[in-house]
């Protein structure tokens, strides 16, 4: 009998780093569960299936409790383990922190960090039963300053990378490892839904998704803790910045973050 392919799920894989991520697994030869919350992701399942691999689309809203527990579901109606969970899904709102609706704000954490621990405390428990299994979770070079005009979703992805890191470390000797995938500007349509077009870092030039999602899914099979991915010079920055001291971080976030109609000079 032939071996069933490992199955892995990826989340917010309709398009970007989440879909070029759900490409390095299939690739790799897994079947794939991916999730998002629109119908893009029905076209992305066809585009992944050119690589022979079996692809089930879920459309379901991560932002809830029930949203993550359908995803839940249709992972163990699957009947296979789960031998790679990429939790990828995640969105921004930008703005001054006073001038943005709440609502709006709550849904990036619901997203960002409500979803993924709630996903993560899920999937992990069987993994950890059975001793193997794989987790990367998407944090962003972000979560190393606290960022003016973008302040709740830098702290949800300064979440996510100390929960990954945190989980790494108190799973060591089970043999699953977690890892925490750390992009820096990246081309996707993050910076249109999130309101970034208006503002310096929403016009500078941008990562390739493909070269990131390579890096991440390497040091996802490595079993690294951590990885900054995407060209030489995001790479170079991150270092960079990360030797500056906190309130040289956040001056340089802001000058890069301000919306033009907030009075900055473009």
């Amino acid at each position: 009998m032939d071996t069933p392919r490992p199955l892995a799920v990826v989340t917010g894989a309709s398009s970007g780093i989440g879909f070029e991520l759900a490409g390095e697994c299939a690739r790799h030869g897994y079947d794939l569960v991916i999730a998002a919350e629109n119908d893009l992701l029905h076209d992305a399942a066809e585009r992944l299936r050119v690589h022979g691999t079996a692809v089930h689309a879920v459309i379901t809203d991560l932002a809830t409790y029930d949203g993550v527990e359908i995803l839940v579901g249709e992972l163990r109606a699957d009947g296979r383990p789960v031998s790679t969970a990429v939790l990828n899904a995640g969105i921004g709102r930008a703005g001054a922190f006073l001038e943005t609706d709440l609502a709006d704000l709550a849904r990036v954490i619901d997203v960002n960090v409500s979803s993924t621990v709630h996903l993560a405390r899920r999937l992990l428990t069987d993994m950890a039963a059975r001793g193997e299994g794989r987790v990367l979770i998407t944090s962003s070079v972000a979560a190393e300053t606290p960022g003016p005009y973008n302040a709740v979703y830098n702290a949800s992805k300064a979440f996510l990378q100390s929960f990954a890191r945190a989980l790494h470390s108190e799973l060591r000797d089970t043999g699953v490892t977690v890892t925490a995938l750390m992009p820096g500007a990246t081309d996707t349509r993050f910076f249109v839904r999130a309101g970034l077009l208006d503002t310096r870092v929403g016009r500078s030039k941008k990562d390739d998704p493909s070269l990131v999602a390579h890096q991440g899914y390497r040091a996802l099979m490595a079993g690294r803790s951590r990885k900054v991915a995407g060209s030489l010079r995001t790479r170079a920055q991150e270092q960079v910045v990360r030797r500056l001291p906190v309130p040289a971080r956040i001056a340089l976030h802001s000058h890069w973050t301000r919306p033009h109609s907030s009075g900055s000079h473009l």
